[in-house]
């Protein structure tokens, strides 16, 4: 049954986006007596060190999970954390930030490159016009994705 949990969680962050190990390494986690380290997720779960430890540094930075020390031991040992409407607040918070940040730079750069080719472009005028038409009412769409996001009451519910 835990192996089929871990394997929905995994399926599950990989349809958002943010990747199938993330999942899976949090549930191990979550439903593991005793804490885990690096090693134990690689031998678990299939994965690189190199993996497991990026996705524990991302679990760390949203609060799902926690460094233990384990005396005696020179490895570092995780345990999960579930304060689950903080983790996905903070979760949300980086992934759509992200996401809005790329496409800032995505309507930026064709603005740019809109203008430097109508100015040097014998092209009907009005393919020009319908293109920066159409980027302009991205540009509202994206300015009022943003006022939703930063609105207090989107944050009160992401408490």
């Amino acid at each position: 049954m835990r192996r089929r949990f871990i394997e929905a969680a995994g399926q599950m962050t990989q349809t958002l986006g943010v990747g199938r190990a993330l999942g899976q390494v949090f549930t191990h986690i979550y439903f593991s007596r005793q804490p885990q380290s690096l090693d134990d997720l690689t031998q678990s779960l299939g994965i690189s060190k190199g993996s497991a430890s990026m996705t524990v540094r991302q679990l760390e930075q949203w609060g799902a999970l926690r460094k233990v020390w384990i005396k005696g031991e020179r490895k570092d040992y995780y345990e999960a954390l579930d304060h689950f409407g903080r983790i996905i607040r903070r979760a949300l918070l980086d992934v759509i930030g992200r996401k809005m940040e790329s496409g800032d730079h995505v309507l930026q750069d064709a603005e740019e490159e809109m203008q430097e080719a109508a100015a040097g472009s014998a092209d009907d005028a009005t393919d020009w016009t319908f293109l920066r038409d159409r980027v302009a009412k991205i540009r509202a769409f994206r300015g009022r994705a943003q006022r939703l996001w930063d609105s207090s009451i989107l944050k009160m519910l992401l408490k």
